[in-house]
């Protein structure tokens, strides 16, 4: 089965590197959590209310600064560790993440009041805490999980392209290098624009279960390079010239597009709630519909469909597909899947939460005038 599934590669380790494997996860949750603890950091209001004090909750924001020292340290192998574990320990720190995760779900968890989900399984999964914070707010569960995850999401997939080319040499695939730039880009922005999460979905509306801790740490850092696990053991499709350069241009633009328009919607969104009655980029004039105390931003990116963002998601998500160069080939397709999966799943409880928000006949009122929820014209 696991040859035939293009993955006996990963399965290659000796007994005490499995193991070692296992335990990979434990130590980068712990370094993370001193290097956000130790490094300096700037304090900045965020989007959540804490409801102590009825003000902005306070975090402290370091992600660029532990993302430029973990890429050194990987870079140099300061640790010791070869840049190919990652991603050759790969089954076995998912396995391990999953197990430490689950732990920390279940004190997280029980040690907090019952809330609204009664079920304890359920209670599990979603979480009753919304936030969690130590030290004077010094150290923040949720920006640590963005911190953790984009970080090895982009080591992971370095790893996988130095493995990729200590076993091909001259014959590797050029999309596989594209591919790690690709994450690599998409993680350095993520902290470029850090402040720029504090209004994104998870902050605001997730609890802090398994679905978080798992998702925000395992299936971020180690898993969204699901594609790579098949990917990597494949050499260069052996394109002509002239088709080389079509394909990776090509997936190059359809990712910048995609970025482009997520970036945009988000940096757009995070503009209207700090000055919302500032022009974005100095030309888009805000309109929106008022709800009360609140307003619902319906002009620019935001007038075109509701989560316009995501449909830059899947643009990007379709680019990381093509990039490798076989088209046909299932495991190149496992992070648009799960991507589009995701956010048509997430728009739908997004709506939700904007309904109970803004009130359902204010939403009402929105989706009216904004009729497609991701995809203009088609869904």
């Amino acid at each position: 089965m696991i040859e035939w599934l293009g993955i006996g590669h990963l399965f290659e380790l000796s007994r005490t590197e499995a193991v070692a494997g296992f335990f990979t996860p434990l130590v980068i949750f712990a370094a993370f959590f001193l290097a956000q603890l130790i490094l300096p950091g700037r304090r900045v209001p965020g989007y959540v209310i804490n409801p102590e004090t009825g003000e902005p909750r306070s975090y402290r924001l370091n992600g660029l600064l532990v993302f430029a020292i973990a890429l050194i340290v990987w870079a140099l192998e300061l640790t010791g560790m070869p840049r190919d574990w990652f991603y050759r320990s790969s089954i076995y720190a998912v396995a391990g993440g999953t197990v430490f995760t689950t732990i920390f779900t279940i004190i997280s968890v029980l040690s907090q009041p019952q809330g609204k989900v009664k079920n304890p399984l359920l209670a599990l999964w979603f979480g009753r805490a919304q936030e969690l914070s130590f030290f004077n707010e010094r150290f923040d569960v949720k920006m640590y999980f963005y911190v953790v995850g984009g970080t090895m999401l982009s080591l992971n997939a370095l790893s996988g392209a130095v493995y990729h080319y200590q076993l091909f040499g001259e014959s590797s695939n050029p999309g596989v290098f594209l591919y790690a730039a690709f994450f690599t880009f998409y993680v350095l922005d993520y902290f470029i624009f850090e402040r720029v999460q504090l209004y994104t979905y998870d902050l605001i509306h997730e609890s802090l279960g398994f679905k978080l801790w798992w998702g925000g740490l395992v299936v971020y850092g180690w898993m969204f390079i699901l594609p790579l696990w098949g990917m990597a053991a494949y050499p260069d499709p052996g394109f002509s010239p002239a088709w080389s350069k079509v394909w990776l241009i090509g997936a190059a633009a359809l990712f910048l597009f995609g970025w482009g328009i997520s970036r945009g919607a988000n940096l757009q969104k995070y503009s209207f709630k700090r000055w919302p009655d500032r022009k974005f980029l100095g030309l888009i004039e805000p309109r929106f519909i008022e709800a009360g105390d609140r307003r619902i931003l319906c002009s620019g990116l935001w007038g075109v469909a509701r989560h316009f963002n995501y449909m830059g998601e899947g643009f990007l998500s379709l680019s990381i597909a093509l990039v490798f160069g076989y088209f046909t080939n299932l495991w190149a397709w496992t992070y648009c899947v799960f991507v589009v999966a995701m956010f048509t799943y997430r728009q739908r409880d997004d709506d939700r939460h904007c309904a109970e928000k803004y009130g359902p006949e204010k939403w009402g009122e929105y989706q009216a005038r904004v009729k497609y929820r991701i995809v203009p014209g088609i869904y």
